[in-house]
């Protein structure tokens, strides 16, 4: 049995770290791709199994929220009719049913093993640290790791700081739970304390302010509702206070956390952390050895453990209220220092605060901006919005600045600028039942009589507590377009989801073989599992096509760049066929027909463009390009422009063609003039 949990461990793992690794910050298509095949396949494999040879429920526990995660599903291929980007609508599509899958994956692992869930959080542990220690590595050697890398902060492997600040927050929970939970053995719990300090070092250096406010409410949670607060605090407080001090040292080392820094002296400022990173694992290992010992040979009385536990809770009430007297005795006092960080906090016009980590203390960000943009959006269509992926496209008309951005850096306002108000009550609804089913799982009462606090419900909470820290951070920025940060926590989320009340799974009386036989002979379970293997084939063949006309447009450039023009044409309409809903397709068609002489199919081909998304300028700037260098006709370029410089207004793109189409068209005047 031992052998079988730790493979599903090292399964779940693999997992994780492969999203992680691979998809990196879920931006590239191609890698994006794969991970989604191969979470729906996953997903789809193990519906099917638990359908067949699954334990029964004695009702249908956490059905309402799949329901309702397979409604948004729809939704947002729904949304494919009316979005400015239809393209980008289908790849969102894609996405949200991976995430789908992964929310499937912990659903269906409770009918299958509901006694397997350390595999679960022993699998976001490991995976936390892993990615956590790999972000670390490119600090102590950048050579070999993180050559050419030119910022601070910690980002690899996604690419993105947040993200590896939010992965490293989430195991603290987890860590915390390992070394303070009565079951396991003791060198695990040992284990805890250089994990706890590790990964609060990555969280810091990755100079998250989210990541931290996600962390410490996960804390919150964890500390409120869990009883084993002494034992999690005897965990926490030498291995987070080791980890401030090695992260508080290394925001002095210029190496370390200033940007554009010569690779050798990060290599030199990577040799001294290195240095620290193992004295803070050799001195919190001996930590976590003792503790465990000195607890295993003499138990605390329950008073004394009550005792220590209030005043734990009396010392962590009394953190927001010494903040306040810091903040009442500075220059600006309570109200000042407050209204300054509520003004920085949501001034779009606020300076936005520097790339270090002087940004912890800073209540600045230009998350003002993405939110003010999208919520300008939503006030625009607010039914149904501009469809999935259309917050990047849409933004274009309403910003004030010159950033590009792909997303709103928050799930609930780019929600709302995607899906308009339909998506909003769906996603509250989700949350609300996902909620209700959370607390059934992990809930004091079930039943007539209250619940003790048993092994499973503590490691459920400790669940839970995945699920909030990567829900906060959401709430604040992008990290659920990042497999590597989605996949776990919604994982997680399904196994709540799933489990119902503790007793709400029949026993097993029969064999796997007994099972799946007498499932083969239940009709409605045949067409369930029929169903279920044709949606899996179905979701595969969609997420798999974008992919596949990206390929053939680059196959179709590479012709045309070698002059192979038929070939090229070829290519060309054969990326339009396999995504009829993008436009780069049709823009590498309409350059081979110019290519091969026959502007009025050019022509035709970016009006196509034009009407599949006459909502995004890009179209009409290169109808505008083609009229203007290809067909010679400075009208017909100044008349496209209008429209892009109305989607686009601060495109310098569309400013200098639309100039170069004036000037074209007032030559062209004055040439008539002399001739008349």
């Amino acid at each position: 049995m031992r052998g079988r949990a730790a493979l599903l461990t090292l399964a779940l793992t693999a997992l994780f770290l492969a999203c992680a690794l691979h998809a990196s910050g879920g931006l590239q298509l191609q890698t994006l791709t794969r991970v989604e095949v191969g979470l729906d396949a996953i997903a789809g494999v193990l519906a099917i199994l638990a359908l067949l040879t699954g334990r029964r429920g004695e009702k249908p526990w956490g059905m309402v929220s799949l329901g309702l995660f397979g409604l948004l599903v729809v939704l947002t291929g729904i949304s494919i009719l009316w979005a400015i980007d239809p393209g980008a609508a289908w790849i969102e599509t894609n996405r949200t049913f991976a995430l789908l899958g992964a929310f499937v994956i912990g659903f269906s692992l409770v009918r299958l093993a509901p006694d397997r869930w350390r595999c679960l959080l022993g699998a976001v542990l490991l995976a936390s640290v892993i990615v956590s220690a790999y972000a670390l590595l490119t600090k102590v050697f950048p050579g070999s790791f993180a050559a050419d890398e030119v910022y601070g902060r910690l980002r690899e492997p996604y690419g993105y700081w947040n993200a590896v600040g939010l992965t490293a927050a989430v195991g603290i929970p987890v860590a915390a739970w390992l070394g303070a939970r009565r079951d396991g053995h003791g060198a695990l719990a040992a284990l805890a304390y250089p994990v706890a300090g590790l990964l609060t070092v990555a969280t810091l250096l990755a100079f998250s302010r989210g990541s931290l406010l996600a962390a410490l409410l996960g804390l919150v949670v964890w500390f409120a509702l869990v009883p084993l607060r002494l034992r999690s605090a005897t965990v926490l407080i030498p291995s987070v206070g080791l980890g401030i001090v090695v992260g508080v040292w290394a925001f002095s080392q210029n190496g370390l956390t200033d940007d554009r820094v010569p690779l050798n002296l990060r290599g030199n400022a990577g040799t001294e952390l290195g240095v620290a990173l193992l004295v803070l694992v050799v001195v919190l290992l001996i930590t976590g050895v003792v503790t465990a010992w000195l607890r295993d040979r003499k138990a605390w009385g329950s008073s004394t453990r009550r005792g220590w536990g209030v005043v734990l809770l009396v010392c962590l009430a009394l953190v927001p209220i010494a903040g306040a007297a810091i903040l009442a005795t500075s220059e600006r006092g309570f109200g000042g220092s407050v209204s300054k960080a509520w003004n920085d906090l949501t001034d779009p016009n606020a300076k936005a605060p520097k790339n270090d980590p002087g940004r912890l203390t800073s209540a600045g960000s230009v998350r003002s901006r993405y939110w003010r943009d999208a919520i300008a959006i939503f006030r625009a269509r607010p039914a149904v919005g501009v469809g999935a992926g259309g917050y990047v496209d849409a933004r274009l008309r309403v910003r004030e600045d010159d950033l590009d951005v792909l997303h709103a850096h928050g799930y609930l306002v780019q929600t709302a600028a995607d899906l308009g108000a339909v998506g909003l009550a769906v996603t509250l609804a989700l949350l609300a039942a996902w909620l209700a089913a959370a607390i059934r799982a992990t809930g004091r009462w079930r039943g007539p009589r209250p619940r003790e606090w048993g092994d499973e419900r503590i490691g459920l909470m400790a669940l839970l507590t995945v699920v909030v820290v990567f829900g906060v951070h959401s709430f604040i920025d992008w990290t659920w377009f990042i497999p590597g940060t989605a996949v776990p926590a919604l994982a997680c989320a399904g196994w709540l989801a799933s489990r119902g009340a503790p007793a709400g799974l029949l026993p097993l009386e029969r064999r796997w073989r007994d099972r799946l036989r007498a499932s083969l002979r239940s009709p409605w379970r045949v067409l369930a599992t029929v169903l279920m293997f044709a949606i899996t084939l179905a979701v595969i063949w969609s997420t798999v096509q974008p992919q596949r006309a990206v390929n053939k447009d680059e196959t179709a450039i590479d012709y045309l760049s070698k002059g192979e023009l038929v070939k090229a044409e070829g290519e060309a309409q054969s990326a339009v066929s396999t995504n009829p809903l993008a436009v780069e397709p049709l823009f590498t068609l309409a350059a081979v027909q110019i290519k091969n002489g026959n502007p009025p199919a050019a022509r035709a081909t970016l009006r196509k463009a034009v009407k599949l998304q006459p909502a995004v300028a890009e179209t009409w700037i290169r109808l505008a390009t083609f009229e203007l260098n290809t067909a010679k006709d400075p009208a017909a370029a100044t008349a496209a422009l209008q429209p892009a410089l109305f989607l686009d207004p601060r495109s310098t793109v569309a400013r200098a063609t639309f100039l170069l189409a004036l000037r074209a068209e007032e030559k062209a005047k004055k040439k008539d003039r002399k001739k008349n």
